[in-house]
Formats: C-alpha cells, structure tokens, sequence
C-alpha cells in the first residue's frame, strides 16, 4: 500500500471519526477518531452494500459520507455494549 492511500485513509478517518464524535458524543481522541473512522468505512460500505446503493453522492465526500455513518453505527454499537457491561458490574 502506498503511503498516499495510506494518509488518505488516515485523513477519511479522522473526519469521519471525529464528525460521528461530535454527533454521538464520547469521542476518543485523534487516534481513537482515526480508528472510528477507518473502522467505520468498512462498516459503512457493508451497511450501504446490504441496503443495495452506494454513496448518495461520490468523490472524496461520498466517502466521507459513507464512513460518517458507518462510524455513527459503529459509536451506537459501542455505547450499547459499554451500558451493558456497566450494568452487570
């Protein structure tokens, strides 16, 4: 892999990452949105394949986009596990 691709992916994650943050709250810090972020992508491509349709639009925003809401799913899902594990303890 390229270290452009590289640093893209980085970039697209830290957006992404760090706009689900701000959405959803609880964020964790630059490495932890890039982590959301990356993260995310792949949870929002598979989202958006399962449903049958891609980005609403394309380019560098529709990945944006796409990632975003992965990274939100993956924020809920995180948020639901951590309120679980709080309540058993």
């Amino acid at each position: 892999m390229a270290l452009e691709a590289i640093l893209l992916w980085a970039v697209i994650g830290l957006i992404a990452g760090w706009l689900a943050s701000a959405v959803v709250g609880g964020g964790y810090g630059v490495v932890g949105d890039i982590v959301v972020g990356v993260v995310g992508a792949f949870l929002g491509g598979f989202i958006f394949r399962a449903l049958g349709t891609g980005a609403p639009f394309g380019g560098l925003a529709g990945t944006i986009f796409v990632a975003f809401i992965g990274a939100v799913a993956l924020l809920l899902i995180l948020r639901v596990i951590r309120s679980a594990t709080v309540r058993r303890a």
